[in-house]
C-alpha cells in the first residue's frame, strides 16, 4: 500500500559519479537517512505548454527580435529510496520506501509517495 504526498523536503545529496544522490532528508522535522536507492528515473512534464513554445510557434515578437526564448522542459527527477529515521527506526524495524521527486525548473525537492 502507498500514501500520496506533495509535501516539500530538505534534501542533502551527496556526489557520485552519475551525480548527486539523495544521502538524506528532513519530513515533519524528522531526518531520515538513505540506506539505499532503488530506482532513479527521469519525467518530462507538459513542455508543449510553456510559453517559450508558444512563443516559437506563434512567432511572437520575442522570437521576432532575436530574443532568447528559454523552453522549459519542466523535467523532474524522481528517487525511489529506501531509508530510516536512524537509530530509534533501527531497532523497531521502521525502514520505508520513498519517492522524492527534484523539479529542475523550480530546484525544489518534494516527497511524493510513502509505500508500505
Amino acid at each position: 500500500m502507498s500514501r500520496r504526498h506533495a509535501d516539500p523536503v530538505e534534501v542533502r545529496t551527496v556526489a557520485a559519479p552519475s551525480g548527486p544522490v539523495p544521502d538524506q532528508f528532513l519530513w515533519n522535522g524528522r531526518r531520515y537517512v538513505v540506506r539505499e536507492v532503488l530506482a532513479r528515473w527521469t519525467e518530462s512534464g507538459s513542455w508543449w505548454r510553456g510559453t517559450g513554445v508558444r512563443a516559437l510557434m506563434t512567432g511572437s515578437a520575442a522570437v521576432t527580435s532575436n530574443a532568447a526564448v528559454g523552453i522549459d522542459d519542466r523535467e523532474t527527477q524522481w528517487w525511489r529510496v529506501e531509508a530510516d529515521s536512524g537509530r530509534l527506526a533501527a531497532l523497531s524495524a521502521g525502514t520505508g520506501v520513498y519517492d522524492l521527486c527534484f523539479e529542475e525548473s523550480t530546484a525544489r525537492w518534494s516527497l511524493k509517495r510513502v509505500m508500505d
